[in-house]
């Protein structure tokens, strides 16, 4: 910084003008001490451009001590003072001092407007928006591009969607932030086709979509459910960003298309142009939860604390890698992870007890639990919805108790478990009474009591709610089909079940390998086995082991060795190392007197040196829970 002999309110203006182009708030300061000792505190127009600079150097302090100090602030003050609050999140702050600006006489202008307009939208201070807006209309400032984004922005977060169309199509200039904010003002208040329709319209305009532009876009068709139209946009994006990934990643994830999610996001690591962020991150880890691939999640975390602070890593993506572990088994990774996170934090509890309750240790997860109330750490309906599964009827009763005396835990979710955990414990009828007196009802509110009747072979009844569903305007969905026709199955309704399978198309679904498996079940269980075998036959894939397994099961109540032979040898065929699949064909050859068949199948077993098993097990080994994705993996460290 050079000396002065002499300095005018024009250098110093300049000066501070060039501390504020550089972000220097140090030179700032020196300045300010040269205005004192040359006595320029007392002009006014140094001491507002003084606050100005504080201001957008953010030092709100130096900023508010000299705006106090000003006779009688001008515009240009109370823009950087107004500014400054809106930018920092002070939103009630930024509205009292337009409240007060106004007050002492000030008139707003172009500049005024937009950060107020943003606090509003911030706060959802629509009140106050609507008034500003009578004021920019006032101040003539109607024209003004910014403004008018503004204002579209703060109608489409306040959720008056109408006015803030309005406003975007009277103005008579409209830049590509226009198209964006009335966008993203569709989108914020779920209205996801009405933004898609308006990029043919933009285009028309000369506008090209930036990529916030086609991040908007593909946030839209996976929220309405249209994942082929969001990868198209995405591979038309000539530089995805991570916000492009992650919103396509994610919403796969949300979905439950896990395996698709990984797809994407090992396309993303591949490219090599841009790196996961911590929401990436979590989402690919929620969906290694889900597929059980180990391997990957192992690789994610390691990638994580190496590219993220720790702090920051298991703030955010904790939750998830926890329960990733736990899900695979890894008791010991997921209590490690655990103890990286923050106790304070009822996310964390919130996620080490699910890890128990997916590890099945059900104990645990009411010690930890109560370990967090004795902490004194609050619950949330997550925490309840969690526990509930594990809960027996005693403990279930008491939290039902609790929630009905604490309206803040009242709600859908925590209905829904109440429901799932009495049905699981046999009293349908408290399930009923809790579902008939829910004042707001979802579709796994539906679903969970036609899952609990048709769960203790109340098949007509479960029907019957199917009817209601349909008639209070819910349209049936997978999961409600898969309850329904379980229900059949353990009722003996086929005829029913089948007519329910073959309507499937009316309700815009596609029959799954779930539902074949309930149908399957459903003629098995009913002696029709050869029917079963058929339907078999006819599926578009091929079946998995739930299919074959059902069979077999029937086969071996009702003696019928060649289509149990069939099943048994399909078992084997899917997994030829479970030794129990050999060990039910022999038996099953032995029972029908086929004793060379059955020494054949011994051999071949004594062959492969599998071990006849002390218990009938689904449970994999350890190197197993990964789900073939080896072939996809790349280093990400």
């Amino acid at each position: 910084m050079r000396k002065w002999q002499t300095f005018s309110p024009l250098e110093a203006t300049a000066l501070l003008q060039l501390c504020r182009d550089a972000g220097s708030l140090a030179q700032c300061k020196q300045v300010h001490q040269r205005i004192v000792q040359h006595g320029l505190q007392a002009d006014q127009f140094v001491a507002t451009k003084l606050t100005q600079s504080y201001a957008d150097l953010d030092d709100a302090a130096s900023a508010d001590r000299l705006f106090r100090r000003l006779l009688r602030p001008n515009v240009f003050a109370w823009t950087a003072v107004l500014a400054h609050r809106s930018r920092s999140g002070a939103f009630g702050a930024c509205v009292g001092a337009y409240r007060d600006m106004k007050r002492a006489g000030v008139a707003p202008d172009g500049y005024v407007f937009p950060s107020v307009l943003r606090a509003c939208a911030q706060s959802g201070r629509a009140e106050v928006g609507a008034v500003v807006h009578k004021d920019v209309i006032a101040r003539a400032c109607e024209a003004n591009v910014q403004v008018c984004n503004a204002l579209i922005d703060m109608y489409g977060k306040c959720g008056d969607v109408e006015s803030a169309r309005r406003v975007f199509d009277e103005m008579g200039d409209r830049d590509l932030l226009s198209w964006n904010s009335v966008m993203s003002g569709y989108i914020w208040n779920g209205l996801h086709g009405s933004a898609v329709e308006l990029l043919p319209a933009m285009r028309s305009e000369g506008l090209d979509p930036d990529i916030v532009t086609w991040n908007m876009v593909m946030d839209a068709y996976c929220q309405m459910g249209l994942f082929d139209e969001a990868r198209n946009v995405l591979e038309q994006i000539e530089e995805p960003n991570t916000i492009s990934w992650t919103t396509l990643i994610s919403g796969y994830c949300r979905i439950g298309k896990h395996k698709t999610s990984l797809e994407v996001f090992w396309d993303m690591v591949n490219a090599g142009k841009v790196w996961p962020d911590i929401r990436t991150l979590s989402s690919a880890l929620t969906s290694c939860r889900h597929l059980g691939a180990l391997v990957i999640g192992k690789e994610i975390h390691a990638h994580g604390i190496k590219t993220e602070s720790r702090s920051s890593f298991y703030s955010s993506a904790g939750a998830a890698l926890l329960t990733m572990y736990a899900n695979c088994g890894k008791i010991q990774e997921a209590t490690s992870v655990f103890e990286q996170m923050d106790k304070s934090d009822f996310v964390t509890w919130n996620a080490m007890i699910l890890g128990f309750v997916d590890l099945g240790y059900g104990n645990s997860a009411i010690e930890c639990f109560i370990e967090m109330l004795n902490l004194g750490i609050a619950f949330d309906q997550i925490t309840i919805s969690t526990l509930l599964p594990v809960c027996d009827l005693t403990l279930g009763k008491q939290i039902h108790a609790y929630i009905q005396k604490n309206s803040s835990l009242s709600g859908v979710i925590t209905w829904n478990a109440l429901i799932h955990m009495y049905s699981k414990q046999g009293c349908i009828q408290s399930a009923l009474s809790i579902f008939s007196n829910m004042e707001t009802k979802d579709i796994i509110s539906w679903n969970s009591i036609i899952g609990g009747f048709g769960m203790h072979g109340h098949g007509e009844a479960a029907l019957q709610l199917l009817q209601e569903m349909k008639v209070s305007g819910f349209q049936p969905n997978s999961v409600t089909l898969t309850s329904a026709l379980s229900a059949c199955s353990h009722s003996g309704l086929v005829h029913e079940g089948l007519r329910l399978f073959n309507s499937m198309p009316s309700f815009g679904l596609t029959p799954a390998m779930e539902h074949f498996a309930c149908v399957v079940d459903m003629l098995a269980r009913a002696g029709q086995l050869e029917e079963a075998v058929e339907l078999i036959r006819k599926m578009p894939s091929p079946p998995d082991k739930r299919i074959w397994g059902a069979l077999l099961a029937a086969c071996q109540a009702y003696h019928n060795v060649d289509v149990a032979c069939l099943a048994a040898e399909a078992l084997i065929h899917l997994e030829p190392d479970h030794a129990g699949h050999y060990v039910t064909l022999a038996n099953i050859y032995a029972k029908a007197g086929r004793w060379d068949d059955a020494v054949r199948v011994r051999k071949v077993m004594e062959g492969q040196k599998l071990v006849k098993p002390f218990g009938y097990s689904w449970v994999e080994g350890e190197d197993q829970c990964h789900d073939g994705w080896s072939d996809r993996r790349s280093d990400l460290s």
